[in-house]
């Protein structure tokens, strides 16, 4: 449904994206997860024809955008970060603004957002003005606006930023409803428990470059199969090799002066024996946590950082 290939884009010496490619398969659910700053909403305007890249293409079955753009933008729903509803219209009206820009009509249209309204709970709120409605609700009229003319695409970005998580939930159920009935969506999160839940294959976008992709069994294999031991502190990295070195069990997934991503194999012998030497006092350490192999633990072992760090 989606390819991406080589996609850049500069602003002055930033390279807000830079040469990455991924492509999204018809039906399903992929997901761009990655801290704020890392490129997502960037990446949605180019795909979405807002934003000309200075390299790279963009086909949207089949079609490059910025060769056909109109016929490919009709084929789209977008739901951007930030809220863009008239406040001082009802939500009704706001919707029928937008099925009018989609070219819907008549009995089409007043068929389209009244299934619209009952798609994201807010039938029984529809003639109210929105500048009264929660902050929740107008992020789920916000994502009305994007299915009012049953798009084939949908482009997401961080749809639940910034609301309580009853209006968070029933934002993910609309969604999984949407691609259970053929749509192809794009969403673009930082949190990990959304990505978890919801995509059916994701890639992890940091500073511009896609650092990896896959379901995520295939991601969570990338932090070693098993439980994770993040370890900081003001050693360097060759006396922590020394420290850990013969312990069965136990490998490195990524280590530096101060830092070390450790995998340690779930009930067995190594963890008892790793945590007195990384405790004794003279290893220079001052912290240890432990955590099951997740997108969080793949993110430290691909950049060395946590992803809300």
């Amino acid at each position: 449904m989606l390819t991406v290939q080589g996609l850049t884009r500069c602003f002055g010496q930033v390279r807000a994206v830079d040469g990455i490619s991924f492509e999204v398969r018809d039906g399903e659910i992929f997901g761009l997860l990655g801290p704020n700053g890392a490129g997502k909403t960037t990446t949605i305007s180019m795909i979405s024809g807002v934003l000309a890249p200075d390299a790279g293409q963009v086909l949207v079955d089949g079609v490059d955008i910025w060769e056909r753009p109109k016929q490919v933008k009709r084929m789209l729903g977008v739901v951007p970060q930030e809220v863009a509803v008239y406040e001082d219209l009802t939500g009704r009206d706001n919707l029928v603004f937008w099925a009018s820009l989609y070219g819907l009509k008549g009995a089409d249209r007043r068929r389209a957002i009244d299934e619209a309204l009952e798609r994201v709970g807010l039938a029984d709120r529809a003639d109210d003005r929105v500048r009264d409605y929660s902050g929740g609700m107008k992020r789920r009229l916000n994502l009305s606006m994007g299915l009012i003319h049953a798009p084939k695409f949908l482009l997401l970005d961080e749809p639940t930023v910034g609301i309580d998580p009853q209006a968070r939930l029933a934002i993910l159920d609309v969604v999984r409803e949407v691609a259970r009935g053929g749509t192809t969506v794009l969403y673009t999160t930082h949190y990990m428990d959304e990505a978890e839940k919801l995509c059916d294959r994701m890639a992890i976008i940091d500073r511009g470059e896609i650092l990896a992709s896959g379901t995520l069994d295939e991601l969570t294999r990338l932090a070693g199969e098993g439980d994770v031991l993040r370890v900081s502190g003001s050693f360097g990295a060759e006396d922590l090799r020394g420290k850990i070195a013969g312990i069965d069990g136990v490998e490195i997934s990524r280590i530096g002066d101060g830092f070390a991503l450790l995998s340690v194999v779930p009930e067995g012998p190594g963890l008892a024996q790793l945590l007195p030497r990384l405790l004794d006092g003279e290893a220079g350490i001052d912290d240890v946590s432990i955590q099951r192999s997740n997108l969080e633990s793949v993110f430290i072992a691909l950049t060395g950082r946590a992803l809300r760090d």
